[in-house]
């Protein structure tokens, strides 16, 4: 399902009284966003945006109803926009979709060998910046996704290779049988 469909944007807060809201797109060019036509919610409901100012938008159902009321609007909120893949331009080479970041393995640099955290389960951004979730045989880390962090993201050979900050303490539970972790007191 995350292969099929990239987040696009996702719906703010009603502006003034008759259904309007703001809209925050991740497109390169914001604008663009109305250029792919129907965009989906996670809902699976069918949505046509139509920018009525810089951020705001109006937005139509699959049968070409706006919503008409600031109530309505507010029904919407955090409501998140997706676009189908096909849509959308292949990454360039050295480029990717965050969404491909989704179960990818990961593994960590500066330990001999390097040790297994797992996968990436989820990618999240709260506005402060993007983290990844990773879930290992015992557990889960939820690491920042920054050049520091992660220094090497290999989409070929489906793998990314990070480097947990100090303040990041992984149980030894985290890594059976390694014998490789200390045991957090």
């Amino acid at each position: 399902m995350y292969r099929d469909r990239i987040l696009m944007g996702v719906v703010g807060r009603p502006h003034g009284v008759r259904g309007l809201v703001h809209v925050h797109s991740y497109a390169a060019v914001p604008e663009d966003l109305a250029r792919y036509g129907a965009v989906r919610d996670e809902h699976g409901n069918v949505w046509h945006l139509s920018w009525r100012g810089k951020g705001i938008a109006e937005l139509r159902d699959a049968a070409g109803q706006a919503i008409a009321s600031r109530e309505d609007a507010q029904g919407l909120v955090n409501r998140r926009l997706y676009v189908d893949r096909a849509e959308l331009p292949e990454p360039e080479e050295d480029e990717f979709y965050v969404a491909d970041l989704v179960g990818l393995h990961v593994i960590e640099q500066g330990t001999v060998p390097p040790r297994d955290l797992g996968q990436v389960r989820l990618v999240h951004d709260y506005g402060a910046g993007v983290s990844l979730e990773i879930v290992g045989s015992q557990g889960m880390v939820l690491l920042p996704f920054t050049r520091a962090c992660v220094p090497v993201v290999d989409m070929a050979a489906r793998r990314i290779e990070v480097v947990l900050p100090d303040e990041i303490e992984v149980p030894a539970e985290f890594f059976p049988g390694d014998g490789a972790a200390e045991p957090v007191a």
